[in-house]
Parts: structure tokens; C-alpha cells; sequence
């Protein structure tokens, strides 16, 4: 299997993709559901972090920082350091943000590597629904150093359009900040990973189809 596929089936097996009748944060009926609260165990965050070590290594970022947004994104960015330095041997910094600038000790918004003119970061998260975690970090980032946001991670692009807007978050966040998105997998993926028996889930295809002519973006 590509690794694409194998992220695909460790989201079945470990719960965080789901089939079934949903109603989402925004009303719509889905067919499909992704609870990245499932990953629970070390196992699953390291592997988890293999994954995104592997969408970086394929895709040739060039940074030197890989950022977590408080707080969801702390472990996510630590355990894809880690992978890309034990897969890879690329040994780059981490950092995340805390909520409350640290008025004691060593100080500061950030933990980790501290933000320096000229660094070029990853930002790393899980899903993406309305791009509010970037939003917010990015006056963070850019009041503490003259840096560079080289491009964001996430584990799964619905490819799906907002509710206001025939865009998707993802194609929102290239549009406001011209930072590009990338995703281990798309809901295509997800779909021809079933198609091609490498999960269950086939009495959902029409339903996941159908869902996509009418909400889906490319």
C-alpha cells in the first residue's frame, strides 16, 4: 500500500473515520465523520506523526521550524519532528504557542523554538473547517519575527465548500494568505480507498458520491 492508503486504514481501525448518518457543526447531513479525539494512545501519535513526516518528506518542504497551534496541535507537531527525524533524518525545530503570553521564568508566547527573522515554518494541525486556528496564530507568529509560512499540514481535506463561500477552507487560506495547503489525504482518496477494498465501507459509496456533487470543490 502507498502510504496514503496505510494513513487511510489506520483511520478505520483506530476510530477516527466513521461511516454512518451525521449531523455536523454546520448542519449538513454527511455520510462520513473524522474524530481526531480517537488518537489516544502513544501508538497511535506516533505513527500519526510518521504520516505527516511523510507527506513533508514527499512534497520537499524547506524549513526549519515545524509549529503547532495550541492547544491540538502541540502533540501533532512533536511527533512529526520526531518522524521526520527518525524516517528521514531531518532534524528541525518545533514550537508552539501558548494562549496566555508566560509572565514568569523564561517568558514569552511561544515554547520551543522561539521565532527568528528569516525562519521558514510548517504548520501543522489536524483538520481544517474554517481556517480559525491559522487565523490566529498567524499575528503571533508574524509580531514576533519576519518569518515565512512555508505551508500547512492537515491529515484530511474534505474538499468541501463553506457555508458562505463556493471555496473550501483550504482554497480560503491560499486565497487570503497565499499559504498553501496540504493534506495526507482527500476525501477522493478516502473514496477510492474503499472502491479499492482497502477499507470497508462500499454500502457508503453513493451516499459519499452524492454528498460530494452537492457540497464537494476540486
Amino acid at each position: 500500500m502507498t502510504y496514503k492508503e496505510d494513513f487511510i486504514k489506520f483511520m478505520s481501525e483506530s476510530g477516527v473515520l466513521t461511516f454512518g448518518d451525521f449531523t455536523l457543526k454546520s448542519g449538513r447531513k454527511a455520510p462520513y465523520f473524522i474524530n481526531a479525539g480517537k488518537y489516544m494512545t502513544g501508538g497511535q501519535i506516533a505513527r500519526l506523526g510518521g504520516f505527516y513526516a511523510d507527506c513533508i518528506n514527499e512534497n520537499g518542504f524547506e524549513a526549519d521550524i515545524l509549529f503547532g497551534p495550541a492547544y491540538k496541535g502541540v502533540p501533532l507537531a512533536v511527533s512529526a519532528v520526531t518522524a521526520l527525524y527518525n524516517k528521514y533524518g531531518k532534524d528541525m525545530f518545533y514550537c508552539f504557542d501558548r494562549k496566555e503570553v508566560k509572565d514568569h521564568g523564561e517568558g514569552g508566547m511561544f515554547v520551543g523554538r522561539q521565532p527568528e527573522n528569516g525562519d521558514r515554518i510548517v504548520i501543522i494541525e489536524d483538520v481544517m473547517t474554517s481556517g480559525k486556528a491559522l487565523r490566529e496564530v498567524l499575528p503571533k507568529l508574524n509580531q514576533a519575527a519576519d518569518v515565512k509560512i512555508e505551508a500547512m499540514v492537515i491529515t484530511v481535506d474534505r474538499m468541501e465548500k463553506g457555508l458562505n463561500s463556493d471555496l473550501s477552507a483550504v482554497q480560503e487560506v491560499y486565497r487570503d494568505f497565499g499559504i498553501k495547503v496540504y493534506s495526507i489525504v482527500t476525501i477522493k482518496d478516502i473514496i477510492a480507498a474503499i472502491e479499492n477494498g482497502i477499507i470497508e465501507g462500499r454500502e457508503y459509496l453513493n451516499a459519499m458520491n452524492e454528498y460530494r456533487e452537492r457540497y464537494g470543490v476540486e
